[in-house]
């Protein structure tokens, strides 16, 4: 295993997943190219608007118009060949402008005196994983293109297509893997208590491969639609 500072990806092996690079909420984006996730922007959250929070995920045709629409819990983005504005308020939350994509939540948070945002972008091929990881607050998947698995002991939660959203709460060892026929573009969110570390890689579980196996089915279904 080669574990760098910057964390860990895997790609899928015959029955397994081999450990080739590093990732951490630390590594700044750049290319939009397969490879670790990668942090696109960190805001701290001093109050968060009271009842159930949620994450919108709106785009923009412009970082400016984006930037003007933005409440006090937004952050403005360019990905993906778009502007975005990521936004942490009640469901029925809108923007002035821009085209709504999603809501994602309702987020199961702790209370804490203040929260961190760490929005993340992540290119994977199939096949593709994070490393064994556990949060300290709960962590929130988007995916632009491509289908998502995640797995902890509770079993997996699967993601198909465009638009489709994942939510784990804090503290359950997870795998994520992009599974499918294509590349798998997304975005996650973790909003965690400023006073902790939002990431800790482990090795205290050992997944029992479901996702591995949904990757497998999903490549013998597309070789028979051939």
């Amino acid at each position: 295993m080669r574990v760098l500072l910057f964390g860990l990806v895997a790609t899928l092996a015959v029955g397994w997943s081999v450990p080739i690079f590093a990732q951490a909420t630390t590594r700044p984006c750049g290319a939009e190219e397969a490879g670790p996730a990668c942090l696109l922007i960190q805001a701290k959250i001093s109050t968060l608007p009271t009842g159930r929070i949620f994450w919108h995920l709106d785009r923009f045709t412009s970082t400016d118009s984006a930037q003007a629409a933005a409440a006090t819990t937004s952050v403005v983005v360019q990905s993906f060949g778009s502007a975005w504005l990521f936004t942490l308020a009640s469901k029925t939350w809108r923007p002035k402008g821009g085209s709504h994509v999603s809501t994602v939540g309702p987020l199961p948070l702790a209370p804490a005196r203040s929260y961190v945002a760490e929005y993340l972008r992540s290119i994977f091929t199939p096949g593709m994983t994070a490393p064994l990881h556990v949060h300290s607050g709960p962590e929130a998947f988007f995916a632009v293109s491509g289908d998502t698995c995640l797995e902890t002991p509770a079993g997996i939660q699967i993601g198909r297509g465009p638009g489709s959203s994942l939510i784990i709460r804090a503290g359950p060892p997870m795998l994520l893997m992009a599974i499918g026929t294509i590349p798998r573009q997304g975005f996650a969110l973790i909003l965690h208590d400023a006073r902790k570390s939002p990431t800790t890689l482990t090795q205290a579980w050992r997944p029992r491969g479901l996702c591995a196996r949904q990757l497998s089915s999903d490549r013998a279904q597309k070789r028979i639609g051939n």
